[in-house]
């Protein structure tokens, strides 16, 4: 194996004003979004961070290193962007379509993750495994509140609302085809219709 994929090298430590590590992170960023993780290069990152290859491996041992650095730092702006209101998942759901309509790329770069390393234990995983449970939690203590229907899982709430909302994310080619077909083909309508869908579903607390 290459050693992208398995290099034994151990990540220095980096301070979080260190810009080359910044450079690296934004550079990589793009460079999974567009090409997967397999598909990067670290060369081509390197180049891109204004940096060497081995200076990329100094900070991070691997490929998939830098690929759990990279998603973990996204699910966090991605949470920070989005903020979900247990009251108000409606909302929650225009933030999140929101979000991805704007930044397709983000939507491509954690879906190379679930794609290429499904089953693997990465810092991202760790992450986003707590970001997920800190929200089933909140909308439990919702639905204890009275704020939100109990009849529901609130894992099944979580996880519903996320792919209502990310529905013209993951499916570039029906947003395309609403583009010219739709009775109204603006984004507009179809945040509209990803907000009503889940509204429907989980009603705003009154």
């Amino acid at each position: 194996m290459s050693q992208s994929r398995d290099s034994g090298q151990t990540a220095a430590p980096a301070p979080a004003s260190d810009t080359t590590r910044e450079r690296i992170l934004t550079a990589a960023m793009e460079e999974f979004a567009r090409h997967g993780i397999a598909g990067a290069r670290v060369d081509r990152i390197a180049k891109l961070a204004r940096t060497s290859k081995e200076r990329v491996y100094a900070y991070f041992r691997s490929k998939d290193a830098l690929y759990a650095a990279v998603a973990a730092r996204e699910h966090a702006v991605i949470a920070e962007a989005t903020q979900l209101d247990p009251t108000d998942l409606p909302a929650y759901a225009g933030r999140l379509f929101d979000y991805f309509v704007a930044r397709p790329d983000h939507h491509r770069l954690i879906t190379w993750g679930r794609l290429e390393l499904p089953g693997t234990a990465t810092a991202a995983d760790d992450h986003s495994q707590a970001l997920i449970a800190r929200k089933i939690d909140q909308l439990r203590q919702a639905q204890q509140a009275g704020q939100l229907d109990p009849a529901w899982d609130p894992a099944d709430v979580l996880a519903l609302v996320n792919q209502i909302a990310t529905t013209w994310a993951a499916q570039p080619e029906h947003l395309e085809a609403a583009a010219a077909h739709a009775v109204d083909p603006t984004t507009a309508a179809r945040r509209a219709a990803v907000v009503t869908a889940v509204e429907q579903l989980f009603p705003r607390a009154r």
